[in-house]
C-alpha cells in the first residue's frame, strides 16, 4: 500500500514539474516579471476555485434539478415541475419552521453585544490575558452535540436539572424548560449563544488590537473620557469586524440544526413544532419521509434566504458613510 502511494506521489510530482516547465517555456517566455506573477497567482487560485465550485456551486444546481423531481432514494426520479414548491408553500409546518428560524436569528444581536462587552473588558487586562482568552474560547471548540446534551441535562426537571435545583433552592417554582412551548426555543437559543461566544470574543479582540494606540492617547490628551473614546474611536473602527461577525453569525443562526435535534422534545423540533428550524424540517423530510425532491425544494428556499440576508447585510453595513 505504501509502495503504491509512493508511486502515485512521484507520478503527480512528475506531472506537476512537467506542467511547470511547459508553462515557463511556452506561456511565460514573453512576459515581464509582474505579468508572470499575475499568471502564477491565477493558476494557484484556480485550484481552490475548482474545489469551491465542485462542493458548493454544483450541489446547488443539483438541488434545483432535484426540487423538480419526486424521488424516494430507491425508485426512479419522476419530473413533477413546481409541485414540490406549491406543496411546500401550503405546508403549515414549513411556515412554522420559517418563523422559528427568524426567532433564532434574534440571538445574533444578543450575542454580538455580550461578546463585545467581554472582549472589551478582556482587552483592558494584561495579567493572565492568554488564560482568560483560552477559557472563553473553549466552548467554541466543544462539539455542538456535547454542548446541547450538557444544556439538556442542566435544564432537566427535578431532581436532575441543575437550573431547577437552583430555582428550588431559591424558593422559586421549577420549570420544564424543554417541554414548554414558550421556554423551549429560548432555552436552545441560550445554549447556542453560549457556545458561539468564544469565537466572537476572539474576533473582537483581534479588531481591538488592530486599533492604533496613538488614537486613544491623542483623544485622552484632548480630554475625552472612556465613553467618548469608545463611541468615537473604538466602535467606528470596528465596523469591518461587526460586518464579518454579523454575516457569519446570520448564516450560523439560519442553519441551526444540531442544537435543535439534540435538545428539542424527542428530537423533532417539539413540543408542537415550537423549536423546529428549516434545516431540521428538510432533514426530516429527506431522511425520515424520504421525500428528496420536497427536501431539495426547502433547501433552495433556505439557500435563497441566506444569500439574500447576506447580500443585504454586506450592502448596508459595508456601504460608505
Amino acid at each position: 500500500m505504501c509502495f503504491f502511494s509512493l508511486l502515485i506521489f512521484l507520478g503527480v510530482r512528475y506531472v506537476l514539474n512537467s506542467l511547470k516547465s511547459t508553462i515557463k517555456n511556452w506561456w511565460l517566455k514573453d512576459l515581464n516579471i509582474k505579468q508572470r506573477k499575475m499568471v502564477w497567482a491565477y493558476i494557484f487560485l484556480l485550484v481552490p476555485l475548482i474545489f469551491y465550485l465542485s462542493i458548493r456551486i454544483y450541489p446547488v444546481f443539483k438541488a434545483f434539478r432535484l426540487s423538480l423531481m419526486e424521488w424516494d432514494l430507491v425508485g426512479s426520479q419522476e419530473f413533477v415541475g413546481l409541485d414540490n414548491f406549491r406543496e411546500l408553500f401550503d405546508d403549515a409546518i414549513f411556515w412554522r419552521s420559517l418563523a422559528n428560524t427568524g426567532k433564532y436569528l434574534l440571538g445574533l444581536p444578543i450575542s454580538l453585544v455580550i461578546g463585545f462587552i467581554f472582549a472589551y473588558l478582556l482587552s483592558k487586562i494584561e495579567f493572565a490575558f492568554g488564560f482568560f482568552r483560552l477559557i472563553y474560547f473553549l466552548p467554541y471548540l466543544t462539539s455542538l452535540v456535547a454542548v446541547a446534551w450538557i444544556f439538556r441535562w442542566i435544564l432537566q426537571p427535578l431532581p436532575l436539572g441543575l437550573a431547577n435545583r437552583f430555582l428550588s433552592f431559591m424558593g422559586l417554582s421549577s420549570y420544564h424548560f424543554l417541554e414548554d412551548t414558550t421556554l423551549a426555543l429560548p432555552s436552545i437559543l441560550a445554549a447556542t449563544i453560549w457556545q458561539g461566544l468564544g469565537f466572537q470574543i476572539i474576533i473582537y479582540l483581534a479588531g481591538l488590537k488592530g486599533i492604533p494606540k496613538q488614537l486613544y492617547e491623542a483623544a485622552e490628551v484632548d480630554g475625552a473620557n472612556e465613553f467618548q473614546r469608545l463611541f468615537k474611536i473604538t466602535l467606528p473602527l470596528l465596523k469591518p469586524t461587526f460586518v464579518f461577525l454579523i454575516v457569519i453569525g446570520s448564516i450560523r443562526y439560519l442553519r441551526m440544526f444540531a442544537q435543535v435535534l439534540n435538545m428539542s422534545y424527542q428530537g423533532r423540533g417539539g413540543p408542537a413544532y415550537s423549536t423546529m428550524t428549516l434545516v431540521l424540517f428538510l432533514y426530516r423530510r429527506a431522511f425520515e419521509h424520504f421525500e428528496m425532491g420536497y427536501a431539495a425544494a426547502a433547501t433552495l428556499i433556505l439557500f435563497l434566504i441566506i444569500m439574500t440576508v447576506s447580500l443585504i447585510q454586506l450592502k448596508v453595513l459595508s456601504g460608505d458613510d
